[in-house]
């Protein structure tokens, strides 16, 4: 090959990489871009990885959960188990089937904690009703599970995420039966309690840029969406403050920070 050619070959490389660049650029930017930014091509700097640093103080996180969308697919689940290393027969998060009759019969199955989906089930009455649920631990702003731990293991956020520290941990579960969602459990080999982080290790990387909670990254409906409830842009709180949504067993003040749209009255 002459060099010649080998010189075109490098500059239409170079081309190239640079056209993919620009692509990639479009596909993702957007998102956070104002229509003016984006016609000039402009990148604010709270968008350049290499100058944005990470604030706990600038950050308070939500989730909303829209069960209209939920297909019970089960890849949320999946997602979560390989993101955490969650062991066997134990769920951050799983997704619970309600099956209701005219007369408010209800049938709730979760096989496996719909891990792998759902099967027909026969439930004895006619159903009027029926919806996927995804459950997780809601990160409450008043937190009983906190509140019970002798050690000070369990605590919260800057940002609001509920979290244990499990080298304060003692293992004594009593975080677990102080949870009205049924969303903590005692690891079968560290022997502390375990629980939903909301991914605490990638949201902290930025969720701007695409490192959102496993089970949020991987839902192939929208059904999951996670936000920052401090960015007057973000998606999450525009919808939370816009949308009628429902919060699981609110009688019980414990303010919790995962929402729900779509929700029948008899899921708890």
């Amino acid at each position: 090959m002459s060099k010649k050619k080998v010189a075109d070959r490098r500059e239409f490389l170079r081309g190239a990489a640079a056209a993919g660049a620009a692509v990639a650029a479009i596909v993702i930017l957007p998102r956070w871009l104002t229509a003016e930014q984006e016609k000039k091509g402009d990148l604010p700097e709270m968008l350049d990885i290499k100058k944005w640093t990470y604030l706990a103080e600038n950050h308070e996180y939500g989730y909303l959960i829209d069960v209209r969308k939920c297909i019970g697919c089960g890849m949320c689940a999946r997602a979560c188990k390989k993101e955490n290393d969650v062991p066997d027969h134990y769920y951050r998060t799983w997704i619970e089937r309600y099956l209701i009759s005219e007369n408010e019969e209800v049938h709730v199955d979760s096989p496996h904690g719909g891990l792998n989906g759902f099967e027909p089930v026969v439930t004895g009455f006619e159903v009027t009703k029926a919806m996927f649920v995804p459950k997780l631990c809601n990160h409450c702003e008043n937190t009983p599970c906190s509140q019970v731990c002798p050690v000070g293991a369990s605590y919260t956020t800057e940002e609001g995420v509920v979290l244990v520290d499990e080298k304060q941990c003692i293992g004594c579960a009593y975080c677990v039966q102080a949870c009205p969602y049924g969303s903590r459990f005692i690891h079968p080999v560290t022997h502390t309690a375990s629980k939903c982080t909301w991914c605490y290790h990638r949201i902290n990387k930025g969720i701007k840029f695409g490192w959102l909670p496993a089970c949020v990254h991987v839902c192939p409906t929208g059904t999951r969406r996670f936000g920052n409830l401090k960015d007057f842009d973000d998606p999450v709180r525009k919808a939370m403050a816009t949308e009628s949504v429902l919060l699981l067993q609110n009688e019980l003040l414990t303010k919790p920070r995962v929402a729900y749209v779509g929700l029948a009255k008899a899921v708890r």
